[in-house]
């Protein structure tokens, strides 16, 4: 089965292509002739991952997927959420990442996890898979390896930061493999 990943996140695709380990044929925005950036106005990452799946599906008649992530911290009501990507106002990791550890300073409570909503798009259906794993987040950052908010969190039943893991370690656990997992679950029981 071929199928398009609505990203253009290198890292994304990356990440996803191990997990989905040769099982769907992964095509690109660029594959299907996408260069446009999708719309992401939705006020939940569940509705941003539907908005890009249904852009997609509806604009070049391809079945696809398209995720949203977020990092909750409890400490600050969830945030950064579905601002994740650009807390700062801008997308830059090492602003948003300074801004969590700011707006941290005066918690004791560092509780947090990243989520992730996968969107199917195919045959006119819309299927959503959920990936959640739960930690907490650093006074600091560690690491040197992932992307985004991977130097400040360490998730529940591990000592370093999923930027300090090794990136199949990372992909085997995280939020985006396990919304995938369920992903590549259902694509085989078509």
């Amino acid at each position: 089965m071929k199928i398009c990943f609505a990203t253009n996140n290198k890292h994304k695709i990356e990440e996803i292509s191990k997990v989905l380990d040769g099982k769907v044929q992964l095509l690109s925005l660029a594959d299907i002739g996408c260069t446009e950036e999708l719309p992401e106005t939705g006020d939940t990452i569940e509705a941003n991952s539907l908005q890009k799946a249904q852009y997609v599906y509806e604009k070049y008649n391809e079945s696809c997927f398209a995720d949203d992530s977020g990092l909750e911290i409890d400490a600050i009501y969830g945030k950064p959420g579905v601002d994740s990507a650009h807390y700062s106002g801008s997308r830059n990791d090492q602003a948003n990442i300074e801004l969590v550890i700011s707006e941290l300073s005066n918690h004791s409570n560092r509780l947090a996890n990243f989520k992730t909503v996968i969107t199917l798009a195919h045959e006119g259906k819309f299927t959503q898979f959920t990936g959640i794993i739960k930690g907490t987040i650093t006074l600091e950052m560690k690491g040197n390896n992932g992307f985004g908010y991977d130097p400040i969190f360490i998730p529940d039943g591990y000592a370093k930061t999923f930027a300090e893991m090794p990136l199949e370690l990372k992909n085997s656990i995280s939020h985006r493999a396990l919304a995938t997992k369920r992903l590549v679950d259902f694509l085989n029981n078509f």
